[in-house]
């Protein structure tokens, strides 16, 4: 489990206890309110920057997909 700290067009810098490498590909989940209490929910795919801390990852975002409820 991971907490977004910030997120831009380009990237995300999330919080996380798993040990990641600078490089490694990333896939990862993001929740944004929707209308009317509905969320939406992106998968995107990336790759890890940098350690902005011991537990802080910044990591790009390369692509991404809505994910539709079934």
């Amino acid at each position: 489990m991971c907490e977004t700290k910030n997120v831009s067009s380009c990237g995300v810098l999330f919080r996380t206890g798993t040990q990641m490498k600078a490089g490694q590909p990333v896939e990862y989940l993001i929740t944004l309110p929707g209308y009317k209490g509905a969320e939406v929910r992106l998968r995107c795919m990336g790759k890890v920057i940098r350690h902005a801390s011991e537990v802080e990852i910044a990591a790009t975002l390369e692509r991404y997909e809505f994910v539709r409820e079934a």
